[in-house]
């Protein structure tokens, strides 16, 4: 393969907003290599890592960016074509039956004719010097494309993963909250009982009666709304992993317990991003693609040489097509195509091509402002979930104390059944609003691991977590990762 002499694409220098890209981030963190293959299986749920496992390989949206990968390198493969010589093989026969020369009407049948039998065989060759690079430009801006696409495939599976791990544990907490709100309800129907009790002997009001009523089914008409949101969430994920909904007993048939992670996270650099991150990687490439079809472009104004050779044989007969040494034939040829005038199509080419790049330009720009963004953003959400979710267990703590007291109050004699009910209610509504803590404290890790970007390689680990540490009002171990 030969190369071209030249190119005239413009030299490759990032935006301005991505060269000035900051050196830290705004928001603290850890100091350390980001290294985030697998980081999923810190959380020590089998069923979480087979449903991630088959999600990467069922599905469609995967498959369907599998595909255009193949179709963005088979264009790039089509691209590089012309920078080689062009081989055709031909073997071709004729034959002719005409009448002499000086042969006229009405002579019969028996006039002379000439017979004419021919065989050739050959070999042609043709190429292009690519002496202004617009060939080699071509190969380049599809080798770019097809660069950009494997990226491109490296996003999907990332955001297939994260909505797969959302999902996930949106199941675990909607799970929990119908089983919490069942129990509040029993404790509320035990309440709308003791105040009967309580109007009928004239201790509490109708209105305190009506208030509690009220509660009640207020409390009660909650749960079909939550099991009907948890029935679309696992239809959701269902279709993540390529199954339907009724097929999927298999992972959600058994208890679910993810273990919960509170570490920081190592961040790296800044300018780590432009590897970690395949949409940003993806632009990158786009943008090389569209600066060598801008240098394609150009080199359009300028002649083109073609050279071409033929080499084959030419017979009256087809045993005489095989004497390649008395038979054989050979054609040269050589040209040069100069553009002189073309309607303004090779410049408006050019002014197409150069607004294309600086339009991948402004992309490739905000791209990286965003991530930036949104990791300086993950990162912040992620401090403030697990501030909150620490809180929230040490109310649990105080909940719970209250409702052992009041229980011992009422067994000693000296407390109401009413007073243990509100303080068992109370320590309920505080599990409720620590599950859906727990869920946000795994949303929020998962947002700086995807704000962060890398190697989202297919998780292989499926050990069986520790069931005294679980995702629902589990303490919360500070753990390092994996």
């Amino acid at each position: 393969m030969a190369t071209g002499c030249v190119s005239m694409a413009p030299a490759s220098k990032p935006p301005p907003i991505v060269a000035a890209i900051p050196q830290n981030y705004d928001s603290i963190a850890v100091e350390g290599s980001y290294a985030p293959a697998q980081w999923w299986t810190s959380f020590q749920d089998p069923v979480l890592n087979a449903l991630l496992d088959e999600a990467l390989k069922n599905n469609l949206d995967l498959a369907e960016a599998t595909a255009r990968l193949r179709a963005a390198e088979a264009q790039a493969r089509i691209s590089k074509s012309g920078l080689f010589p062009q081989v055709n093989a031909d073997i071709n026969s004729s034959f002719s039956d005409t009448p002499t020369a000086g042969t006229g009407f009405g002579t019969g049948f028996g006039a002379s004719r000439l017979q004419v039998e021919s065989y050739t065989s050959g070999l042609g060759f043709a190429y292009e010097v690519d002496l202004w690079g617009r060939l080699r430009d071509t190969a380049r801006a599809g080798r770019a494309d097809a660069v950009a696409a494997a990226a491109d495939l490296q996003a999907a599976r990332l955001a297939v993963m994260a909505e797969t791990i959302t999902s996930y544990f949106d199941i675990v907490d909607a799970r929990d909250q119908i089983a919490l709100t069942a129990k509040i309800v029993d404790v509320l129907g035990d309440r709308v009982e003791q105040t009967e009790n309580r109007y009928r002997r004239g201790l509490a009001s109708s209105f305190e009666l009506y208030q509690v009523r009220q509660d009640f089914r207020n409390i009660q008409s909650g749960l079909p709304q939550r099991e009907r949101q948890l029935a679309a969430t696992e239809g959701q994920l269902a279709v993540l992993v390529g199954r339907y909904a009724d097929n999927m007993e298999q992972y959600l048939g058994q208890k679910l317990a993810p273990q919960l992670i509170f570490t920081p996270i190592p961040t790296g650099l800044p300018i780590d991003l432009l590897a970690q991150r395949p949409d940003i990687y993806a632009e990158s490439q786009r943008l090389e693609s569209a600066r060598f079809n801008l240098g394609a472009r150009k080199a359009e104004r300028f002649p083109s040489i073609n050279l071409s050779a033929g080499t084959g044989t030419q017979s009256s007969n087809l045993s005489g097509l095989f004497d390649i040494f008395d038979k054989w034939i050979l054609n040269l040829g050589a040209g040069l195509t100069a553009p002189l005038f073309q309607g303004g199509r090779i410049r408006a080419n050019i002014e197409l091509a150069d607004a294309q790049y600086a339009q991948q330009a402004a992309v490739y720009a905000r791209t990286v402002l965003n991530a930036f963004q949104e990791v300086n953003a993950a990162i912040k959400g992620y401090e403030e979930e697990r501030q909150r979710y620490r809180f929230l267990f040490s109310q649990l703590d105080e909940a719970r104390a209250a409702a052992d007291l009041q229980s011992s109050r009422f067994a000693n004699g000296v407390g109401s059944y009413v007073d243990y009910l509100d303080a068992l209610r109370a320590q309920y509504q505080v599990q409720s609003a620590l599950s859906s803590a727990g869920r946000d404290v795994a949303l929020a890790r998962l947002a700086v691991h995807r704000a962060l970007g890398g190697s989202w390689d297919s998780p292989r680990a499926t050990g069986s977590g520790n069931p005294s540490r679980q995702f629902r009002t589990g303490a919360p171990e500070i753990r390092g990762e994996k």
